[in-house]
């Protein structure tokens, strides 16, 4: 465990319900008694937040991959350090919209940078910190397409708004975490409505012997 609490990320691409789901869960836990610390990358808190709307922005020229890849462990490493590990500490349960396999999927996956360097920028940024589980939201291209027109109504932030091909490449990269990480890693159908994903996210908990 990655401490006296409970550390759940969630991940997926663009339009897959995370923040949606992060929240269900949140009040879920809540229901039950748990200290919940909602949060979210990059993001959680005013150092990272920064970060974010740096990296998010469509104004200008935007970042490299290698540069966007150092924002993103900058913007983790003070998420950590000032909100998760003392949260964690205490006994809550930290519930975060994406985390260090983002990084690896997107910058990773999307721009090629190697798995090795990602995880060494985390290893020197957060010591390694890794949620006990990782929710990963699975959605087809088509049903997330549908989603994202819905939400951002031709507004896409600078990521979500690069093309097919990219996105591809950041699915099969969170697919092939899944794969090769099981015991971290649970894989959440995440077609239909939020009620009924959130039903699947709950047996999800359920199965996992720590959760009790």
């Amino acid at each position: 465990m990655a401490g006296a609490g409970l550390f759940i990320a969630l991940e997926g691409g663009e339009g897959a319900g995370k923040s949606t789901q992060a929240r269900l869960l949140a009040e879920a836990l809540r229901a039950q008694g748990r200290e919940v610390v909602l949060t979210r990358e990059p993001g959680g808190t005013e150092g990272a937040e920064a970060i974010r709307a740096l990296l998010l922005s469509t104004e200008g020229e935007g970042w490299g991959p290698r540069a966007e890849a150092l924002l993103f462990a900058a913007a983790r490493a003070d998420h950590v350090d000032k909100l998760i590990r003392p949260a964690l500490a205490r006994g809550a349960v930290v519930i975060c919209d994406r985390y260090l396999d983002s990084s690896r999927a997107y910058q990773g996956g999307g721009d090629g940078l190697s798995d090795a360097d990602l995880r060494d920028l985390h290893r020197i940024g957060s010591e390694g910190l890794l949620p006990d589980l990782t929710l990963l939201l699975a959605l087809p291209p088509e049903d997330a397409a549908q989603r994202l027109e819905l939400r951002d109504r031709g507004a896409a932030d600078r990521i979500g708004g690069r093309d097919a091909a990219y996105h591809a490449r950041v699915a099969a990269a969170f697919e092939g975490f899944a794969r090769t990480e099981p015991a971290r890693f649970a894989r959440i159908d995440a077609t239909g409505a939020p009620g009924e994903v959130h039903a699947r996210v709950l047996a999800a908990l359920a199965g996992q012997a720590w959760r009790a």
